[in-house]
């Protein structure tokens, strides 16, 4: 077998051909190389947007595909990362995940999934009629966070619901926890039973030894990634990626042409082909300089008064998580007695700093293999300053965090019939006991706190509640002031 050039980028490389050759088009995009484009829009973007924004079939490639472009920077993908298949998605790992889930399970059937899914698991369940057993992650209740569920959890799981098609499991969490997944791996494949694991966070874990193991070395079946999270990819790029016999190569294809778009983006292919590029050529050294800086950034931010920089201990060892990825940086800033919302509220306005996670008593402060020693000192000086103003922002709002018993709900309904069933709004004041018709997801990370067909209980709605007056986003909700819940009608 001929090995992998990965020196070639099929994607970039036709794009240029495109260009050079100076083909003139008569189909879409119809700015027609930024010639037609509005000139304030390409003042701002530049118009090299705009020439590489052309048709996928018939600009990238001719009519037929007979290029095999986008084929062969996907088989490259697939070899860069120890896969068997790799399909690229231009909607984003929310599409990806969906595509999983159902070349997995169908309409009423069973999938077990770790209860701190992504808010898009929850749209395939709707939108699919699977029936979820939730597995209950591994909580951190002095911290108030969930860990990736363990494998005892799966397998308990699976004696309760030996009928379940396979499961699904999210790690590493935007908290940078990771699950045991050959450990998980092994309890599904004991069945003949798939793992899909939504590993959106993890796209540089297959190239250096010092990150978790990724998906595909750990047995999974399907892997979902954000090329755009913590790779080089532009917005919205996601690959999938499949190994094993027990998933055809062709059904999840065919499950994915279902969701897809059928106008992708070139640009975000071009993404997708020169990230892996990139990894596959320098991904050892890039991930290494990256977690060189993000120790010490850590080890910096954890010298300054009020500031706690959750590490391996704190996140790892028995009842949690099974391994750790250091380039999240997340800071436990109670010490401070401000709100990770406050927080990051002051650090954009006074500093130009934009924090990625926020919650009740953190910020996360992701580093790539992009920052350097200056980015990085512009983040520890501002939070140098963050930590002097704090005194003057006021206490933090009290935000009526539930236990992790407090915050599980019973799922008396399948979130597909109670999402499109007959619903009413009712007061929050009145809504425990009735069984939720909508999704509401504290933002980021967009773990949903209610789902579809769950029996809303007080606790978590004064958590939903005292979390909004806090400065919680929650952009999912019919009622964006919360003062309504939609729920299944009565009766």
């Amino acid at each position: 077998m001929t090995a992998a050039d990965h020196t070639r980028a099929p994607v970039l490389e036709a794009l240029a051909e495109y260009r050079s050759e100076g083909r003139l088009s008569f189909t879409p995009p119809g700015h027609k190389q930024a010639r037609g484009a509005d000139p304030a829009v390409r003042e701002v973007l530049g118009d090299a947007v705009f020439h590489g924004d052309v048709l996928a079939t018939g600009g990238l490639d001719d009519r037929l595909t007979r290029g095999r472009v986008l084929q062969r920077a996907q088989e490259l993908m697939a070899d860069a990362v120890h896969a068997e298949h790799t399909f690229f998605s231009t909607c984003g790992s929310s599409l990806s995940v969906k595509a999983a889930m159902l070349a997995v399970a169908g309409p009423h059937e069973k999938l077990l999934i770790g209860r701190d899914a992504h808010k898009s698991v929850v749209s395939g369940l709707i939108l699919s009629g699977i029936e979820p057993v939730w597995v209950e992650p591994s909580w951190d209740a002095r911290r108030n966070l969930a860990h990736p569920p363990s494998a005892e959890a799966f397998e308990r799981a699976f004696a309760a619901h030996p009928d379940a098609k396979g499961a699904l499991i999210t790690s590493p969490t935007p908290y940078g926890a990771s699950a045991d997944l050959r450990a998980v791996a092994e309890v599904c494949h004991r069945r003949s039973a798939p793992l899909i694991v939504d590993e959106a966070w993890g796209a540089h874990l297959p190239f250096h030894p010092d990150l978790p193991s990724w998906a595909m070395d750990a047995g999974a079946d399907i892997c979902v990634t954000s090329i755009h999270k913590m790779g080089s990819g532009l917005e919205q790029g996601s690959v999938f990626h499949l190994r094993g016999d027990l998933v055809p190569p062709e059904l999840l294809g065919m499950r994915a042409d279902l969701l897809g778009t059928t106008s992708p983006s070139s640009l975000i292919f071009a993404g997708l082909d020169g990230w892996r590029r990139q990894m596959a050529l320098r991904g050892r050294e890039l991930m290494g300089g990256a977690l060189e800086l993000a120790a010490e950034v850590r080890a910096a931010v954890e010298e300054i008064d009020g500031m706690h920089v959750n590490d391996r201990d704190d996140f790892c060892g028995p009842g949690l998580a099974h391994g750790f990825d250091p380039l999240p940086v997340v800071i436990d800033i109670e010490g401070l007695g401000v709100s990770g919302y406050q927080a990051a509220d002051w650090l954009r306005e006074h500093r130009g700093v934009v924090a990625h996670l926020t919650d009740h008593r953190r910020v996360g402060m992701q580093i790539t293999h992009a920052d350097d020693r200056e980015t990085a000192g512009e983040l520890l000086a501002a939070l140098k300053d963050l930590a002097r103003a704090a005194p003057g922002l006021g206490p933090a709002p009290r935000v009526e965090v539930p236990s992790p018993a407090g915050l599980r709900m019973p799922q008396v309904a399948l979130p597909r019939d109670a999402f499109f069933g007959p619903a009413e709004d009712v007061p929050l004041d009145r809504a425990a006991g009735r069984v939720a018709a909508e999704m509401i997801t504290p933002y980021p990370p967009g773990i949903p706190a209610v789902l579809p067909g769950e029996r809303l209980a007080e606790p978590v709605l004064r958590y939903l509640r005292s979390g909004l007056d806090a400065g919680m986003y929650l952009p999912d909700p019919t009622d964006p002031a919360l003062e309504t819940i939609r729920v299944t009608a009565e009766g």
